[in-house]
């Protein structure tokens, strides 16, 4: 096993570093198109429920489809799906513009539009995560799994920061085609990718059905992996209610409009930054389990803080903080899918992890979208915020195992 580098030496692998621009620049493209997915639903359809649908139909998807997509990353060219995602999610948007510019994207058509984006987010991503093992020394895929983060959450800082001001100058059309275009610019960057053609077995692509089953199979019978599914789903499940419902908080806590909407996401994408840059080094000195735990509690604390309605300046330091511990715990999960999973089957086992993250997310959003409609924004983000506390008690019963027992090569 190769010793491991720094946080930022897998970026010296320019296979990496070619696929890391590509994935950020579609990512900060989609982040930019949420903003303008989620305020414009805030003026078709002004209901919690309908609002928090919005994150359930960005999430479903890959929570429904993941599998498919890791089956279809170990069996096909990874590059070439890859590829075709960020071109589809491209044609996407743009329909998307035009059906808003001429007035006929009600709230159903909205869901249906952003749950297609979903679904290529449900293929790309698979294919994404499995490349990293391939393209850098395995001393080195926990800095590269920390860098994808990293990457992610710069476009999630930037994005809604900048998407804000674009829907509050230039309405969700405008958001609905800087997406466009930030996708058919990865899809470009990708066009020029080479990566290292992997072997594959003769008629394997007949057999995606057999391959999603040995993925689960291969998953369930490595404790690790379980455990690390089980407490990933319970973690986005239980602390969804922050992404879901981000749009009322501005609107009915905060008292704020998009530009005050991007800049809270921002301050989630912020904190993640900050917490991915330093998530590597963290984990060499923080067991697994614990770093989960105290995740967990900080997020949890974060929200009860936001529920009160502190007013802006402090609601934005507490998401500042509650995205580096969100961000810390993701991570992990992600990190121990890579180690424990035996090289054959990496694409479906991140794409189980996807399953189990995005499920959350999705199922976490339609759950708390109900309750705030029941009984309020504030008391569904506070029992959010309780429930996080109380996460780390599952650890006593399904403790995270260190990924530095996990097997090599």
């Amino acid at each position: 096993m190769s010793k491991a580098g720094s946080t930022l030496s897998p970026l010296s692998h320019s296979l990496f570093l070619t696929m890391w621009l590509a994935s950020m620049t579609g990512n900060f493209g989609n982040m930019v198109q949420s903003v303008g997915a989620s305020w414009l639903m805030t003026d078709l359809d002004g209901r919690a429920d309908m609002v928090a649908l919005v994150q359930t139909a960005v999430n479903a998807p890959v929570m429904l489809l993941a599998l498919v997509g890791g089956a279809i990353a170990d069996l096909y060219d990874r590059r070439t799906v890859m590829l075709s995602a960020q071109s589809m999610m491209a044609t996407i948007s743009i329909l998307l513009a035009v059906m808003t510019w001429f007035g006929h994207t009600g709230p159903w058509l909205l869901i249906g539009f952003t749950f297609a984006i979903g679904v290529s987010m449900a293929f790309y991503n698979p294919s994404g995560q499995a490349s990293v093992s391939r393209i850098v020394p395995r001393g080195e895929i926990a800095g590269a799994v920390s860098l994808n983060i990293l990457g992610f959450n710069v476009a999630r800082t930037l994005g809604p920061a900048i998407g804000g001001v674009i829907v509050a100058f230039g309405g969700a059309i405008a958001a609905f085609i800087f997406n466009a275009a930030a996708c058919l610019t990865a899809a470009i960057i990708l066009f020029f990718w080479r990566p290292p053609v992997e072997p594959r077995a003769p008629g394997q692509k007949t057999r995606i059905l057999a391959a999603i089953i040995e993925g689960l199979r291969t998953t369930y019978n490595i404790l690790p992996l379980r455990t690390t599914m089980l407490r990933c789903f319970t973690f986005t499940l239980t602390g969804s209610a922050i992404w879901a419902l981000m749009p009322l908080v501005v609107r009915d806590i905060v008292g704020g409009g998009p530009q005050q909407f991007g800049l809270l996401l921002a301050a989630l994408g912020l904190g993640a930054v900050l917490g991915a840059a330093v998530s590597h080094e963290i984990r060499r000195r923080v067991d697994s389990e614990w770093l989960v735990r105290i995740a967990g509690a900080m997020v949890g604390i974060g929200l009860i803080v936001v529920s009160m309605g502190p007013g802006f300046p402090v609601t934005f330091a507490v998401l500042v903080l509650s995205g580096a511990a969100w961000v810390q715990a993701l991570s992990g999960f992600s990190v121990a899918g890579q180690m424990w999973a035996p090289r054959a089957v990496v694409g479906r086992v991140m794409a189980t992890n996807s399953t189990m993250l995005f499920g959350g997310l999705a199922i976490g959003s339609w759950i708390w979208g109900h309750l705030a409609e029941s009984f309020g924004v504030a008391p569904a983000i506070a029992t959010s915020g309780v429930a996080m506390c109380l996460l780390g008690l599952l650890g006593l019963v399904f403790p995270l195992a260190p990924t530095r027992d996990a097997p090599g090569e």
